[in-house]
């Protein structure tokens, strides 16, 4: 993944299914109610129901098959070791959605929801834990776009244990969704400013890739340049998550339209000509 394509196409994946997450969210705790809410590791399209696990499956299987078979292997300190750690990842995205296409398969898929929601946490935790001992010993600017990655998936992690304990919670549900799109966004970020050389930031330089190179993708040579980018990479990362904060308020809160709500008015006088013109139709917005 220590390419421009190897930032930027997890990114668009991840980003769509935060989206996706959070929009399907909304709509159920809107159609359910707070009552009757019950948070999904994920949703099925109106025609094709397991649309989502299909392409999770094959994206996560070509994923695996770029690392393995199409990574440049001679980038960073332990490049083959660097390429299974993140084909690992995408395995195990390969394992929940296998499971939740097999019980979605079941008799009772219900009954399988929780297994399917740890397995999901499972992925996130796998992805904290490889990233957090990552082979490749990101360092410098490089270094910290990878922490405030690891802080996202983080997130992602506890909300998605969270989801599993507490179903019924449409906050950590949108919580988990909004984090999936952190994700996605926070990867473009990465993939833009650590890979395309007229984006670098100022005072810094893309370092020459070698297998002795243990100082990142960009070095900043002066303390003063080193500061300031980190500077400038807390905003791009307080920023975005004030977007996706204001895009997923925006989205639960959204409007939707116009409900038919029947009730029944009592009559004011005895006859039964006024109980049968009793029932009216009234129309409110939520």
């Amino acid at each position: 993944m220590g390419t421009f394509i190897g930032h930027v196409v997890p990114s668009l994946a991840f980003t769509l299914l935060g989206l996706w997450h959070t929009i399907n969210t909304t709509k159920s705790y809107k159609l359910h109610g707070p009552s009757n809410f019950t948070s999904a590791a994920w949703f099925p399209f109106p025609k094709i129901r397991r649309l989502e696990l299909y392409l999770l499956l094959v994206f996560s299987l070509l994923a695996i098959a770029f690392n393995l078979l199409l990574d440049d292997h001679h980038h960073g300190h332990h490049p083959l070791l660097s390429s299974l750690e993140h084909a690992s990842m995408f395995l195990h995205l390969v394992i929940f959605a296998a499971a939740a296409f097999a019980a979605d398969l079941s008799p009772s898929p219900e009954a399988w929801a929780s297994l399917v929601g740890a397995l999901s946490a499972s992925a996130f935790g796998q992805e904290l834990f490889l990233l957090r001992f990552h082979s490749a010993d990101h360092a410098g600017l490089e270094g910290h776009y990878h922490w405030l990655l690891q802080v996202i998936v983080a997130a992602s992690f506890a909300a998605t244990v969270a989801s599993v304990g507490m179903p019924s919670s449409f906050v950590v549900a949108i919580i988990r969704s909004a984090t999936i799109t952190c994700q996605g966004l926070w990867l473009a970020v990465m993939g833009c400013v650590l890979w395309v050389p007229r984006l670098l930031p100022e005072g810094c330089y893309a370092s020459a890739a070698s297998a002795a190179d243990r100082l990142g993708a960009v070095q900043c040579p002066t303390e003063d340049a080193a500061r300031r980018v980190t500077a400038v990479a807390n905003l791009q990362f307080s920023w975005m998550v004030a977007g996706v904060s204001i895009l997923t308020t925006s989205l639960s809160l959204r409007p939707e339209g116009k409900r038919m709500e029947y009730r029944q008015l009592q009559p004011r006088g005895g006859s039964g000509g006024e109980s049968d013109e009793s029932l009216k139709q009234g129309h409110s917005s939520v």
